[in-house]
């Protein structure tokens, strides 16, 4: 019995957590779902990958704010479930949409923006995530299992830099989140990744007023390391760190010297305080 259980807790994960601030749509608590809808659609099925679980009012809201989401961005929930962080997302201005393939809640998540006045605002698709175009979002949320965060994360990984993923629960593997946090008065974790720009390869970096020098780059995630060659003079590269298109390091030459960069990444070229530089290699 205690492995069962602690089998259905390990593969938990798809249903994603509604929030309301106005009494006309508080139609859901903390201790119970919504009736209207949920008792006209069957939810209790098992998914297609996991088995359904909703997330907590406090998580949802949570997730939404770790993604510092503002109106008029574009939010797309994998996994939507019953469609409440779709619905929480569009209440708060944003181009909100839920993918999910179960019919049953599906069906629920059309009901419920319906109910809560929220149709038009928040979109549902019956498709499976694998097989959906999401990379117009500019904030992605999930609630999945481990395996298949790591079935997404080269997906993920190609998306504009400067989206951010949120994670309920699970996280990317070795792909480190830029921010975690355990949400308040609850046992649940939220995670926050920030798709980063593509620096690896060999740049030309040219100062203001210097002569240009030849920098290395070895990218891992939102890190990197490397070396510089200027002249007859090395340096290696510390603090390497990217944030989206924000790119930041510092530059220690062999006496323990060292001089900061940063700037922005567009592409083969990044715009420093300073400086440029110009990808001639990948």
């Amino acid at each position: 019995m205690l492995q069962r259980i602690a089998g259905a807790a390990f593969v938990a994960a798809l249903g994603l957590g509604l929030a309301s601030a106005s009494v006309q749509a508080q139609i859901y608590t903390e201790d119970q779902r919504p009736s209207a809808c949920h008792k006209k659609y069957d939810d209790t099925g098992p998914g297609r990958d996991v088995i359904y679980v909703p997330t907590r009012l406090k998580t949802v809201e949570r997730m939404l704010d770790f993604a510092e989401l503002k109106a008029g961005e574009t939010l797309v929930d994998l996994g939507s479930g019953d469609g409440r962080i779709v619905l929480a997302a569009a209440r708060r201005g944003a181009n909100a949409r839920g993918i999910e393939l179960d019919d049953g809640r599906f069906n629920i998540a059309n009901c419920w923006a319906k109910e809560t006045g929220l149709t038009g605002k928040a979109r549902f698709l019956q498709v499976n995530i694998f097989e959906h175009d999401f990379t117009d979002a500019a904030v992605v949320t999930m609630y999945l299992l481990p395996g298949l965060n790591l079935k997404l994360r080269p997906q993920v990984l190609d998306m504009r830099p400067g989206t951010r993923i949120v994670s309920h629960a699970f996280t990317m593997g070795d792909w480190e989140a830029d921010r975690s946090e355990s949400v308040a008065d609850t046992n649940q974790m939220v995670y926050l990744w920030i798709v980063p720009a593509k620096v690896n390869g060999t740049w030309t970096v040219t100062p203001k007023g210097g002569a240009p020098f030849q920098l290395n780059l070895t990218q891992q995630y939102q890190k990197f390391e490397g070396s510089a060659a200027m002249g007859g003079r090395s340096a290696k590269v510390a603090k390497g760190l990217l944030r989206g298109e924000q790119i930041s390091f510092s530059l220690v030459d062999n006496g323990g010297a060292a001089r900061d960069y940063s700037g922005r990444v567009s592409g083969d070229r990044i715009e420093g305080n300073g400086w440029t530089a110009v990808r001639t290699a990948k």
